[in-house]
């Protein structure tokens, strides 16, 4: 478990070539993971998510607006996860764009007044609520077959919980190898 006295000021103050192999190491994990795996979503998804909390954690704000964006353009670039369904996601794009972006600043905002684990919670369910509902209201157009209302539901909401996880997994083996400091910022 992260080490309570350890004080977290967002993001972690790393030195500027660490951060910018970190901005180049996300940005292409995120589009490629999207691109080049297809398959299967809960991966990818979770992938994407845990680059995104990542972001927050170790990048200056400037660098955050190509994660928010490259994972579905890579996403639709490849055409694969939603196979016929692919040309509905072009709608869906700044929706999810926006929704992660709704999911890196919840989890910003709360990091700092509740634990890891509650702020990953109530991010994911504000990405979950603000897609299920773009979701629904396009379903209800008749814009998007029904299949979109699983995908950009429970599906996201799943893979925002587990990126959040696997990004506190890799925040702690940071703070453990930087231990020395017991301010990481």
């Amino acid at each position: 478990m992260l080490d309570k006295s350890l004080s977290i000021s967002l993001p972690i103050n790393l030195p500027i070539s660490l951060s910018n192999l970190i901005f180049i190491g996300l940005s292409v994990l995120s589009f490629s993971i999207s691109f080049s795996l297809g398959q299967p979503q809960w991966l990818i998804g979770t992938a994407v998510n845990a680059c995104l909390f990542l972001a927050i954690i170790f990048l200056p704000k400037k660098s955050i607006l190509p994660l928010i964006i490259l994972p579905s353009l890579g996403v639709l670039s490849r055409g694969m996860i939603f196979g016929s369904f692919t040309i509905f996601l072009a709608y869906f794009l700044p929706f999810i764009w926006l929704s992660n972006f709704i999911l890196i600043k919840v989890f910003e905002k709360l990091l700092s007044r509740l634990s890891y684990f509650s702020a990953v919670l109530i991010a994911a369910t504000a990405k979950f609520l603000f897609l299920i509902t773009v979701a629904n209201i396009f379903f209800n157009f008749s814009l998007v077959p029904k299949v979109f209302l699983q995908l950009m539901g429970i599906n996201q909401f799943l893979t925002a919980l587990a990126g959040g996880v696997i990004s506190w997994l890799i925040l702690n083996f940071y703070a453990k190898n930087n231990s020395g400091n017991r301010r990481i910022a």
